[in-house]
Protein backbone atom coordinates (compact mmCIF):
# COMPACT_ATOMS: atom_id res chain seq x y z
CA UNK A 1 0.00 0.00 0.00
CA UNK A 2 1.11 3.24 -1.22
CA UNK A 3 2.04 5.67 1.78
CA UNK A 4 -0.02 8.72 2.41
CA UNK A 5 1.18 11.81 1.87
CA UNK A 6 -0.71 14.60 4.15
CA UNK A 7 0.07 18.26 3.16
CA UNK A 8 -0.66 21.23 5.47
CA UNK A 9 -1.19 25.29 5.03
CA UNK A 10 1.55 27.63 5.60
CA UNK A 11 -0.43 28.70 8.60
CA UNK A 12 -1.06 25.35 10.16
CA UNK A 13 2.76 24.70 9.83
CA UNK A 14 3.45 27.69 11.65
CA UNK A 15 1.06 26.96 14.92
CA UNK A 16 2.34 23.62 15.42
CA UNK A 17 6.27 24.46 15.31
CA UNK A 18 4.91 27.35 17.82
CA UNK A 19 3.46 24.52 19.99
CA UNK A 20 6.43 22.56 19.94
CA UNK A 21 8.54 25.38 20.51
CA UNK A 22 6.25 26.32 23.72
CA UNK A 23 6.09 22.42 24.71
CA UNK A 24 9.92 22.40 25.28
CA UNK A 25 9.94 25.65 26.51
CA UNK A 26 7.57 24.48 29.90
CA UNK A 27 9.69 21.13 30.07
CA UNK A 28 13.16 22.93 30.52
CA UNK A 29 11.59 25.47 33.15
CA UNK A 30 10.58 22.29 34.68
CA UNK A 31 13.90 20.65 34.40
CA UNK A 32 15.43 23.39 35.80
CA UNK A 33 13.54 23.76 38.43
CA UNK A 34 13.97 20.26 39.83
CA UNK A 35 17.48 21.19 39.37
CA UNK A 36 17.60 23.73 41.28
CA UNK A 37 15.39 22.37 43.52
CA UNK A 38 17.75 19.58 44.49
CA UNK A 39 20.27 22.17 44.40
CA UNK A 40 19.02 24.55 47.03
CA UNK A 41 17.53 21.74 49.48
CA UNK A 42 20.63 21.16 51.43
CA UNK A 43 20.96 24.82 52.41
CA UNK A 44 20.12 26.25 55.54
CA UNK A 45 16.87 28.34 55.60
CA UNK A 46 19.10 31.04 57.28
CA UNK A 47 20.93 30.90 54.15
CA UNK A 48 18.66 31.43 51.95
CA UNK A 49 17.22 34.65 54.50
CA UNK A 50 20.46 36.23 53.95
CA UNK A 51 20.32 35.64 50.37
CA UNK A 52 16.83 37.94 50.19
CA UNK A 53 17.77 40.54 52.44
CA UNK A 54 20.88 41.01 50.18
CA UNK A 55 18.54 41.03 47.17
CA UNK A 56 16.60 43.36 48.75
CA UNK A 57 19.34 45.89 49.34
CA UNK A 58 19.61 46.40 45.93
CA UNK A 59 18.86 48.98 43.33
CA UNK A 60 15.22 48.53 42.43
CA UNK A 61 16.61 48.03 38.62
CA UNK A 62 18.65 45.23 39.62
CA UNK A 63 16.13 43.26 41.88
CA UNK A 64 15.23 39.90 40.80
CA UNK A 65 12.08 37.97 41.05
CA UNK A 66 11.69 35.29 43.30
CA UNK A 67 9.64 32.56 41.33
CA UNK A 68 7.85 30.12 43.06
CA UNK A 69 7.08 27.08 40.98
CA UNK A 70 6.62 23.39 41.40
CA UNK A 71 7.31 20.28 39.28
CA UNK A 72 4.45 18.50 41.02
CA UNK A 73 1.99 17.35 39.12
CA UNK A 74 -1.57 18.80 40.37
CA UNK A 75 -0.28 21.72 41.88
CA UNK A 76 -0.84 25.41 41.01
CA UNK A 77 0.87 27.24 38.46
CA UNK A 78 4.02 29.23 39.48
CA UNK A 79 3.16 32.37 41.26
CA UNK A 80 5.92 35.37 40.92
CA UNK A 81 6.72 37.20 44.27
CA UNK A 82 9.00 40.22 44.35
CA UNK A 83 11.82 40.84 46.97
CA UNK A 84 10.04 43.10 49.06
CA UNK A 85 6.43 40.48 49.50
CA UNK A 86 8.96 37.73 50.29
CA UNK A 87 11.00 40.33 52.90
CA UNK A 88 8.13 41.68 54.30
CA UNK A 89 7.03 38.14 55.25
CA UNK A 90 10.32 36.87 56.49
CA UNK A 91 10.26 40.04 59.01
CA UNK A 92 6.74 38.71 60.07
CA UNK A 93 7.55 35.46 60.32
CA UNK A 94 10.46 35.61 62.87
CA UNK A 95 10.15 34.25 66.20
CA UNK A 96 10.92 37.87 68.04
CA UNK A 97 9.99 40.91 67.90
CA UNK A 98 11.23 42.67 64.93
CA UNK A 99 11.18 45.71 62.71
CA UNK A 100 13.05 46.56 59.11
CA UNK A 101 13.99 50.50 58.96
CA UNK A 102 15.19 52.17 56.10
CA UNK A 103 18.26 54.31 56.98
CA UNK A 104 16.67 57.49 58.40
CA UNK A 105 14.95 55.33 60.75
CA UNK A 106 11.37 55.21 59.11
CA UNK A 107 9.64 51.71 59.99
CA UNK A 108 9.46 49.66 57.15
CA UNK A 109 8.27 46.22 58.34
CA UNK A 110 7.01 45.28 61.66
CA UNK A 111 5.32 42.29 62.81
CA UNK A 112 3.08 41.21 65.33
CA UNK A 113 5.03 40.86 68.26
CA UNK A 114 6.71 44.00 67.97
CA UNK A 115 3.37 45.58 69.10
CA UNK A 116 4.05 43.78 72.59
CA UNK A 117 7.13 45.86 73.16
CA UNK A 118 6.03 48.94 70.94
CA UNK A 119 2.23 49.24 71.17
CA UNK A 120 2.38 52.50 69.34
CA UNK A 121 4.62 51.06 66.37
CA UNK A 122 3.08 52.04 62.89
CA UNK A 123 4.63 51.68 59.48
CA UNK A 124 5.51 54.74 57.93
CA UNK A 125 6.35 56.39 61.30
CA UNK A 126 9.52 56.57 62.59
CA UNK A 127 11.09 54.57 65.00
CA UNK A 128 11.60 57.50 67.82
CA UNK A 129 7.91 57.32 67.95
CA UNK A 130 7.62 53.46 69.23
CA UNK A 131 10.93 53.31 71.30
CA UNK A 132 11.84 55.88 73.07
CA UNK A 133 14.87 54.22 74.57
CA UNK A 134 17.91 56.59 74.02
CA UNK A 135 20.25 53.66 74.11
CA UNK A 136 18.24 51.91 71.33
CA UNK A 137 17.78 54.94 69.55
CA UNK A 138 21.80 56.21 68.83
CA UNK A 139 22.73 52.28 68.59
CA UNK A 140 20.43 52.13 65.35
CA UNK A 141 21.91 56.02 64.01
CA UNK A 142 25.98 54.10 64.76
CA UNK A 143 24.75 50.99 62.99
CA UNK A 144 23.22 53.42 60.02
CA UNK A 145 26.85 55.40 59.82
CA UNK A 146 29.61 52.16 60.60
CA UNK A 147 27.52 49.35 59.23
CA UNK A 148 28.65 47.41 62.70
CA UNK A 149 25.54 45.14 64.45
CA UNK A 150 24.98 46.84 67.82
CA UNK A 151 23.73 45.14 70.61
CA UNK A 152 21.68 47.10 73.39
CA UNK A 153 20.07 45.48 77.23
CA UNK A 154 17.89 48.28 78.86
CA UNK A 155 14.87 48.37 81.35
CA UNK A 156 11.67 49.78 81.05
CA UNK A 157 10.12 50.74 84.40
CA UNK A 158 6.18 51.48 83.48
CA UNK A 159 3.69 50.70 83.14
CA UNK A 160 6.05 47.37 84.63
CA UNK A 161 9.19 46.21 84.88
CA UNK A 162 10.60 44.84 82.13
CA UNK A 163 14.41 43.95 80.49
CA UNK A 164 15.29 43.78 77.13
CA UNK A 165 17.94 43.29 74.48
CA UNK A 166 17.95 44.89 71.01
CA UNK A 167 19.81 43.42 68.16
CA UNK A 168 20.73 46.04 65.62
CA UNK A 169 21.51 44.35 62.56
CA UNK A 170 22.40 46.50 59.35
CA UNK A 171 21.62 45.22 55.68
CA UNK A 172 24.43 46.34 52.74
CA UNK A 173 24.45 46.02 49.00
CA UNK A 174 26.72 43.71 47.43
CA UNK A 175 28.70 41.75 49.56
CA UNK A 176 28.34 43.54 52.34
CA UNK A 177 31.87 45.19 52.44
CA UNK A 178 33.32 48.89 53.82
CA UNK A 179 32.17 51.55 51.73
CA UNK A 180 29.63 50.09 50.82
CA UNK A 181 25.86 52.25 52.35
CA UNK A 182 23.82 50.72 55.06
CA UNK A 183 20.12 50.21 52.74
CA UNK A 184 17.86 48.88 55.35
CA UNK A 185 18.48 47.43 59.49
CA UNK A 186 16.90 45.17 61.02
CA UNK A 187 15.67 45.57 64.91
CA UNK A 188 15.15 42.74 66.74
CA UNK A 189 14.05 42.51 70.56
CA UNK A 190 14.68 39.60 72.95
CA UNK A 191 12.11 39.64 76.42
CA UNK A 192 15.21 39.12 79.44
CA UNK A 193 12.17 40.03 81.85
CA UNK A 194 12.11 35.96 82.73
CA UNK A 195 15.65 35.42 82.84
CA UNK A 196 16.03 38.32 85.47
CA UNK A 197 13.19 37.63 87.36
CA UNK A 198 14.39 34.07 88.16
CA UNK A 199 18.43 35.75 88.99
CA UNK A 200 16.31 37.68 91.50
CA UNK A 201 14.15 35.19 92.86
CA UNK A 202 17.12 33.03 93.46
CA UNK A 203 19.09 36.32 95.51
CA UNK A 204 16.08 37.34 97.08
CA UNK A 205 15.54 34.35 98.49
CA UNK A 206 18.53 33.53 99.75
CA UNK A 207 19.29 36.63 101.52
CA UNK A 208 15.85 36.56 103.21
CA UNK A 209 15.65 33.35 103.97
CA UNK A 210 19.14 33.14 105.56
CA UNK A 211 18.36 36.36 107.29
CA UNK A 212 14.50 34.88 108.82
CA UNK A 213 15.14 31.73 109.22
CA UNK A 214 18.07 31.98 111.96
CA UNK A 215 16.30 32.95 114.85
CA UNK A 216 13.98 29.91 114.94
CA UNK A 217 17.01 27.92 113.59
CA UNK A 218 18.76 29.24 116.70
CA UNK A 219 16.38 28.07 119.03
CA UNK A 220 15.81 24.83 117.62
CA UNK A 221 19.30 24.02 117.99
CA UNK A 222 19.23 25.31 121.96
CA UNK A 223 16.17 23.67 122.31
CA UNK A 224 17.89 20.28 121.23
CA UNK A 225 21.05 21.21 123.34
CA UNK A 226 19.09 21.51 126.15
CA UNK A 227 17.19 18.32 126.12
CA UNK A 228 20.19 16.05 125.39
CA UNK A 229 21.99 17.71 128.26
CA UNK A 230 20.18 19.41 131.60
CA UNK A 231 16.76 18.39 130.83
CA UNK A 232 17.29 15.35 129.42
CA UNK A 233 15.29 13.94 132.09
CA UNK A 234 12.70 16.41 133.27
CA UNK A 235 9.60 15.69 131.83
CA UNK A 236 7.64 18.74 131.87
CA UNK A 237 10.71 20.89 130.31
CA UNK A 238 10.95 18.01 127.57
CA UNK A 239 7.13 18.70 127.12
CA UNK A 240 7.12 22.59 126.75
CA UNK A 241 10.10 22.41 124.81
CA UNK A 242 8.91 20.29 122.49
CA UNK A 243 5.63 22.16 121.99
CA UNK A 244 7.89 25.88 120.96
CA UNK A 245 10.15 23.37 119.10
CA UNK A 246 6.86 22.79 116.96
CA UNK A 247 5.56 26.47 117.17
CA UNK A 248 9.18 27.58 115.54
CA UNK A 249 9.08 24.39 112.91
CA UNK A 250 5.67 25.36 111.62
CA UNK A 251 7.07 29.28 111.24
CA UNK A 252 9.70 28.34 109.27
CA UNK A 253 7.35 26.10 107.21
CA UNK A 254 4.78 29.45 106.50
CA UNK A 255 7.74 31.43 106.12
CA UNK A 256 9.27 29.33 103.40
CA UNK A 257 6.20 28.78 102.06
CA UNK A 258 5.51 32.54 101.70
CA UNK A 259 8.97 33.37 99.90
CA UNK A 260 8.52 30.97 97.87
CA UNK A 261 4.77 31.90 97.14
CA UNK A 262 6.37 35.77 96.92
CA UNK A 263 8.84 34.26 94.31
CA UNK A 264 6.33 32.89 92.31
CA UNK A 265 4.47 35.97 91.86
CA UNK A 266 7.37 38.27 90.80
CA UNK A 267 8.38 35.87 88.14
CA UNK A 268 4.99 36.36 86.46
CA UNK A 269 4.42 40.07 87.70
CA UNK A 270 4.97 41.09 83.53
CA UNK A 271 2.25 38.86 82.42
CA UNK A 272 -1.47 40.05 83.56
CA UNK A 273 -3.92 37.21 83.91
CA UNK A 274 -6.50 36.73 81.32
CA UNK A 275 -9.00 34.12 82.77
CA UNK A 276 -12.79 35.54 83.94
CA UNK A 277 -13.10 35.37 87.55
CA UNK A 278 -16.40 36.03 89.07
CA UNK A 279 -15.24 38.37 92.40
CA UNK A 280 -18.40 38.40 94.43
CA UNK A 281 -18.04 34.02 94.62
CA UNK A 282 -14.17 34.53 95.51
CA UNK A 283 -14.55 36.79 98.02
CA UNK A 284 -17.60 34.68 99.55
CA UNK A 285 -14.91 31.45 99.52
CA UNK A 286 -12.57 33.06 101.46
CA UNK A 287 -15.51 34.55 103.94
CA UNK A 288 -16.52 30.86 105.06
CA UNK A 289 -13.22 29.84 104.69
CA UNK A 290 -12.38 31.88 107.33
CA UNK A 291 -15.28 32.37 109.43
CA UNK A 292 -14.42 29.38 111.46
CA UNK A 293 -10.82 30.77 112.21
CA UNK A 294 -12.72 34.19 113.45
CA UNK A 295 -15.18 32.12 115.77
CA UNK A 296 -12.03 30.82 117.28
CA UNK A 297 -10.54 34.41 117.76
CA UNK A 298 -14.27 36.14 118.65
CA UNK A 299 -14.30 38.14 115.63
CA UNK A 300 -17.48 38.35 113.25
CA UNK A 301 -17.04 38.72 109.75
CA UNK A 302 -19.36 40.72 107.78
CA UNK A 303 -19.88 40.70 103.74
CA UNK A 304 -21.62 43.40 101.88
CA UNK A 305 -21.99 43.67 98.13
CA UNK A 306 -23.79 46.50 96.62
CA UNK A 307 -23.02 46.12 92.97
CA UNK A 308 -24.06 42.71 92.13
CA UNK A 309 -22.11 39.99 90.27
CA UNK A 310 -18.86 41.43 88.84
CA UNK A 311 -16.53 39.61 86.82
CA UNK A 312 -12.77 40.51 86.59
CA UNK A 313 -9.70 39.55 84.58
CA UNK A 314 -7.47 37.54 86.83
CA UNK A 315 -5.88 34.43 88.34
CA UNK A 316 -8.28 32.84 90.92
CA UNK A 317 -6.05 31.70 93.35
CA UNK A 318 -3.92 34.75 93.59
CA UNK A 319 -6.97 36.32 94.52
CA UNK A 320 -8.22 33.98 96.88
CA UNK A 321 -4.50 34.68 98.33
CA UNK A 322 -4.88 38.36 98.28
CA UNK A 323 -8.28 38.43 99.95
CA UNK A 324 -6.83 35.51 102.34
CA UNK A 325 -4.06 37.84 103.84
CA UNK A 326 -6.37 40.92 104.23
CA UNK A 327 -9.30 39.00 106.53
CA UNK A 328 -6.73 37.56 108.41
CA UNK A 329 -4.63 40.49 108.79
CA UNK A 330 -7.33 42.08 110.24
CA UNK A 331 -8.38 39.54 112.18
CA UNK A 332 -4.58 39.78 113.88
CA UNK A 333 -4.10 42.99 114.49
CA UNK A 334 -7.59 44.11 114.34
CA UNK A 335 -9.80 41.49 116.13
CA UNK A 336 -9.49 43.34 119.25
CA UNK A 337 -12.92 44.84 117.60
CA UNK A 338 -14.65 41.91 117.52
CA UNK A 339 -15.59 42.67 113.83
CA UNK A 340 -14.28 42.55 110.20
CA UNK A 341 -15.86 43.89 107.41
CA UNK A 342 -15.75 42.61 103.81
CA UNK A 343 -17.88 45.44 101.27
CA UNK A 344 -17.87 45.17 97.41
CA UNK A 345 -18.46 48.52 95.55
CA UNK A 346 -17.93 50.62 92.81
CA UNK A 347 -15.79 53.21 91.72
CA UNK A 348 -16.67 54.88 88.21
CA UNK A 349 -16.15 51.43 85.46
CA UNK A 350 -13.51 49.72 88.56
CA UNK A 351 -14.84 47.19 91.43
CA UNK A 352 -13.75 48.28 94.71
CA UNK A 353 -13.22 45.42 97.56
CA UNK A 354 -12.61 46.73 101.04
CA UNK A 355 -11.36 45.05 104.39
CA UNK A 356 -11.72 47.01 107.34
CA UNK A 357 -10.96 46.57 111.27
CA UNK A 358 -12.45 48.09 114.49
CA UNK A 359 -8.93 47.59 116.32
CA UNK A 360 -6.48 50.57 117.44
CA UNK A 361 -5.32 51.50 113.85
CA UNK A 362 -2.18 52.15 112.71
CA UNK A 363 0.01 55.36 113.29
CA UNK A 364 0.81 57.28 110.35
CA UNK A 365 4.06 57.12 109.76
CA UNK A 366 3.74 53.16 109.77
CA UNK A 367 1.03 52.97 106.74
CA UNK A 368 3.97 53.97 103.92
CA UNK A 369 6.13 50.84 104.69
CA UNK A 370 3.34 48.11 105.81
CA UNK A 371 3.84 46.46 102.13
CA UNK A 372 7.58 46.22 102.72
CA UNK A 373 9.39 42.35 103.08
CA UNK A 374 9.64 42.07 106.75
CA UNK A 375 8.07 44.91 108.11
CA UNK A 376 6.47 45.00 111.15
CA UNK A 377 4.36 47.77 113.44
CA UNK A 378 5.23 45.43 116.39
CA UNK A 379 7.09 42.62 115.59
CA UNK A 380 6.50 40.38 118.82
CA UNK A 381 2.77 40.95 118.78
CA UNK A 382 3.23 40.01 115.16
CA UNK A 383 5.39 36.58 115.41
CA UNK A 384 2.63 35.84 118.23
CA UNK A 385 -0.01 36.05 115.90
CA UNK A 386 2.10 33.66 113.68
CA UNK A 387 2.57 36.21 110.82
CA UNK A 388 5.77 36.25 109.00
CA UNK A 389 5.88 39.92 108.03
CA UNK A 390 5.31 38.61 104.21
CA UNK A 391 1.58 38.85 103.82
CA UNK A 392 0.93 42.63 102.63
CA UNK A 393 4.09 42.26 100.21
CA UNK A 394 2.15 39.50 98.92
CA UNK A 395 -1.17 41.51 98.26
CA UNK A 396 0.79 44.50 96.81
CA UNK A 397 2.21 41.73 93.98
CA UNK A 398 -0.40 40.46 93.28
CA UNK A 399 -2.98 43.73 93.29
CA UNK A 400 0.10 44.81 90.68
CA UNK A 401 0.11 41.89 88.86
CA UNK A 402 -3.95 42.45 88.00
CA UNK A 403 -2.71 46.08 87.44
CA UNK A 404 -4.98 46.98 90.26
CA UNK A 405 -4.08 49.69 93.37
CA UNK A 406 -3.83 49.14 96.91
CA UNK A 407 -5.41 51.76 99.16
CA UNK A 408 -4.20 51.74 102.86
CA UNK A 409 -6.66 54.34 105.41
CA UNK A 410 -6.18 54.13 108.91
CA UNK A 411 -6.87 56.30 111.85
CA UNK A 412 -5.34 55.51 115.39
CA UNK A 413 -8.19 54.16 117.99
CA UNK A 414 -10.13 53.25 114.79
CA UNK A 415 -9.58 50.48 113.34
CA UNK A 416 -8.22 50.11 109.50
CA UNK A 417 -8.87 50.04 105.70
CA UNK A 418 -7.14 47.89 103.17
CA UNK A 419 -8.78 48.70 99.93
CA UNK A 420 -8.13 46.74 96.35
CA UNK A 421 -9.16 48.36 93.13
CA UNK A 422 -9.62 46.10 90.03
CA UNK A 423 -11.04 46.86 86.39
CA UNK A 424 -14.44 44.76 86.39
CA UNK A 425 -17.37 43.81 84.42
CA UNK A 426 -20.76 44.29 86.10
CA UNK A 427 -24.12 42.12 85.71
CA UNK A 428 -26.75 44.62 86.43
CA UNK A 429 -29.33 42.59 85.07
CA UNK A 430 -28.77 39.31 87.42
CA UNK A 431 -29.60 38.53 90.76
CA UNK A 432 -26.89 38.95 93.59
CA UNK A 433 -26.14 37.87 97.18
CA UNK A 434 -26.64 41.14 98.15
CA UNK A 435 -26.19 42.02 101.83
CA UNK A 436 -24.78 41.38 105.44
CA UNK A 437 -23.89 38.02 106.64
CA UNK A 438 -21.73 36.70 109.39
Amino acid sequence: MAPVETTYPEETLRQRLAGARWILAVAAAGLAATVWADMLAPLPAAAIGLAILAAAALPASRRPLVVIASARRGEPSPVRLGVEERLTALVRALPEAALLLDPRGTVLVANARAIGIAASVRVGDPVSFAVRVPEVLEAIRAATRDGVPHRIEFAERVPIDRWLRADIVPIRSGDGREGKATEALLVSFVDLTQQRRVEQMRVDFIANASHELRTPLASLSGFIETLQGPARNDAHARERFLKIMGEQARRMSRLIEDLLSLSRIELNAHVMPEAAVDLVAVVGHVRDTLSPLGHERGVEIGFANSVGPVTVRGDRDELIRLFENLVENAMKYGGSGGRVEISIGRAENDVVVGVRDFGPGIAPEHVPRLTERFYRVDTAHSREQGGTGLGLAIVKHIVARHRGRLGIESTPGEGATFSVRLSGQFHQDEKSDVGTAA
